[in-house]
Parts: C-alpha cells; sequence; structure tokens
C-alpha cells in the first residue's frame, strides 16, 4: 500500500500529523506492507532567503492580521497540542524562513531511503531547537547526522540539485487539489487532511488495506 505525505517542515500541523500517524501504524501492524513517501510542499514560498530574524509571532500576526497577542495565544495552543503528543515546541526560538533548500535536502535522502529520518530531524531542528532551515550549512549538518554524505551535501546544497524534484511535488500536490498540509493520500483511494487524531488514520489505514 502506498501512502504519500505532503508537509512543510515548517508546519505545526505537519509534525504533530506525523506524531498521530505513527501512533495509527503503530496499531495497524502492517509495516512490511506500507511504502510511506514524503513530499514537499511550501506554505508560504513568498518569504525571502534571508538572514535577518523574522520574529514567528510578528510573521502570523501580519500574514492572518491579528493581534500580536492573539498570534501568542494561537502558538500557545499549538504548543500545548505538540505536547499531547510528546513533543515540544519552543517558539520563541523559531526562525521564519524560506524552506525550498530544506526540501532540496529532504529529496535528496529520500534518494538514499532516509525519507522519514530526514523528515523527523528537520522537524525537531526548527520545532524544538530554533534552527535556521534556511542556512546551507545549518542543513549540511543535519544531512550528515542521519548518515549522509558530507561530501555529497556541499555539492548538492550549494547547487540547484534537487530542484526539480521539489517543484514536481508541489505540481503533484496541486493536481490533488491540496491547499494545506499535511496531507495523506493512501493508495490513490482515500484522502486525510489536518493532524487528524490517531483514530481517524487507523481507520482510513484499515479500510484502504481492505478494498
Amino acid at each position: 500500500m502506498k501512502i504519500k505525505i505532503w508537509s512543510d517542515i515548517m508546519c505545526p500541523f505537519c509534525y504533530i500529523g506525523k506524531r498521530n500517524f505513527e501512533n495509527a501504524l503503530a496499531q495497524f501492524g502492517h509495516d512490511d506492507e506500507l511504502e510511506i513517501e514524503w513530499k514537499s510542499f511550501q506554505l508560504d514560498p513568498t518569504i525571502p532567503k534571508m538572514k535577518e530574524r523574522i520574529d514567528v509571532y510578528e510573521y502570523l500576526a501580519t500574514s492572518k492580521g491579528i493581534s500580536i497577542e492573539d498570534s501568542k495565544d494561537m502558538h500557545e495552543n499549538v504548543v500545548r497540542m505538540a505536547k499531547t503528543v510528546g513533543l515540544e515546541y519552543n517558539f520563541n526560538r523559531a526562525v521564519i524562513a524560506n524552506s525550498f533548500d530544506a526540501h532540496r535536502l529532504i529529496q535528496f535522502a529520500k534518494s538514499k531511503g532516509l525519507g522519514d529520518e530526514i523528515e523527523e530531524t528537520l522537524f525537531a531542528a526548527y520545532f524544538t531547537n530554533g534552527l535556521d532551515m534556511s542556512d546551507l550549512d545549518t542543513l549540511a549538518e543535519i544531512g550528515s547526522s542521519i548518515g549522509l554524505s558530507p561530501i555529497e551535501l556541499e555539492t548538492i546544497l550549494y547547487s540547484e540539485d534537487f530542484s526539480s524534484e521539489v517543484q514536481n511535488d508541489i505540481l503533484e500536490a496541486q493536481k490533488y487539489g491540496v491547499r494545506g498540509v499535511p496531507y495523506f493520500v493512501l493508495d490513490d483511494k482515500y484522502a486525510i487532511s489536518g493532524a487528524q487524531p490517531s483514530s481517524v488514520f487507523l481507520e482510513a489505514l484499515e479500510k484502504t488495506f481492505n478494498s
């Protein structure tokens, strides 16, 4: 059974959705019959590639047209949601940045069979550790930490390699009508949008597997 997951590593609900999905997989119990592929998606491709720090609370307030106080309240709600699945979010450290190069790293890791490992590491790097996902040296260190070749990482990250793979995933998402992430497609039969509870994922997995 093929499962495609569109995600952006700067999407807080994508990390939560990953945990809920993993909890469902643990109950599902057919790991040897599943093929899971992480797909690239950019929630905001207009974020410029820059070194200036953009405050996460101000960014959301500006993009949503809300107050800074409301933005902080919304972030606190997400922090609480993340804690329910064992995740630590530190938005006070977060660096708003263009995620395109991080997605190129994901595509490279996927080519080496390390798609899930790179997703997990990038999520933790951004939400827990507050690392800059647009900094190429940081991305190289993250890639190296999961076993990718430092030499290959330097060659790939400081080029345009794997850009077309990122764009192809985004175009494929458009064909499915994806407007937000996370977005799960199970065997091209069922789609699940958002960080749904594990029970929803488990029901969809069983329905797809038995159909």
